[in-house]
């Protein structure tokens, strides 16, 4: 099994390189790993990107409709990659606006930030972004990291919170994105909050197919995924409970270059903040994940609609 597991690895590490000299063009270098996403748009115009996991994804098409919607240029970028990566591209000006989650970017740009609750961390986001960024409002909508287990597994060890887990975490191989071994509530905030050191990790994607497979193939014991992903509902898998806190609150919010944050692209963009529920995330995420598989453009258009912001 795990030898399966390797292989989907590096099929999808293969179709990544493939993508990225695509992107690259003539101009060599990796957009990727250097956060370039091209040259900046117009004044005139936002230029959206997305990170590498579906419900960014939508959200950032979300964004773009509404605009487009009220008569703002847009233009869009393939999916950027992890906050690493697109988080140099809007400093740089390849992007100007991407979809967030408040604690995690807090955790990046102030890494001993100790805020946990909703308003605390992003007034306190707020002040820590550099001059050139702002946030817009929040939304109620919350998608954390969650440390996540099987079924079978949580009945084996009667696990219930993270807190359960410090007792057999040695036994355990973890599962997740490359950059939660080293992000301050990944690996590192486990191992300090809850005295948990796993006995070895595994990179596979944000919350994707290949961390789904690699716990119901039994490769990994536990794994980061999304609070949202409609992956956890059709698997039966078990969230452990947080209670020591250990990922801050993960509320939804456009990160937006200020100089394009005008009066008209910050109310379209407050008018979706005011719509969007984590219930809805959890929503549009399973209406990507259902049979037919519509793009994210199409679950944007259809919440729009239903929301009355189209």
């Amino acid at each position: 099994m795990r030898r399966t597991l390797i292989a989907r690895v590096a099929a999808v590490a293969a179709i990544s390189a493939l993508a990225l000299t695509a992107c690259g063009g003539g101009g060599g270098g990796d957009p990727l790993s250097s956060g370039s996403t091209g040259s900046a748009a117009p004044a005139d115009t936002i230029k959206i990107g997305s990170a590498n996991f579906t419900e960014s994804q939508i959200v950032a098409a979300i964004y773009g409709q509404a605009l487009q919607a009220k008569g703002v240029k847009v233009e869009t970028t393939p999916p950027i990659g992890s906050r690493e990566a697109y988080y140099p591209a809007l400093q740089d000006g390849s992007i100007d606006l991407i979809p967030e989650y408040t604690g995690t970017l807090l955790q990046y740009v102030k890494k001993d930030a100790t805020e946990t609750e909703p308003d605390a961390v992003y007034t306190a986001l707020q002040a820590a972004l550099p001059p050139t960024l702002t946030v817009l409002q929040k939304s109620a909508a919350e998608d954390r990291d969650a440390v996540v287990v099987t079924r079978a597994t949580a009945t084996q060890h009667n696990l219930k919170t993270m807190d359960d887990l410090a007792p057999v975490c040695g036994q355990m191989a973890f599962g997740g994105p490359p950059e939660f071994q080293t992000r301050p509530d990944g690996i590192p905030g486990i191992q300090k909050t809850y005295n948990c050191t796993f006995k070895s990790y595994l990179p596979l994607d944000a919350g994707g197919p290949l961390t789904v497979a690699g716990l119901k193939d039994g490769n990994v014991a536990a794994a980061d995924i999304f609070s949202t992903d409609a992956s956890i509902k059709t698997n039966d898998f078990v969230v452990l409970d947080d209670p020591k806190s250990n990922f801050a609150a993960q509320n939804v919010v456009p990160l937006i270059t200020k100089a394009k944050a005008t009066p008209q692209v910050t109310q379209v963009l407050d008018a979706i903040s005011a719509k969007l529920t984590t219930q809805g995330l959890t929503g549009l995420n399973a209406e990507a994940a259902s049979d037919t598989k519509p793009s994210a453009e199409t679950v944007a258009k259809n919440w729009l609609t239903a929301n009355g912001l189209a």
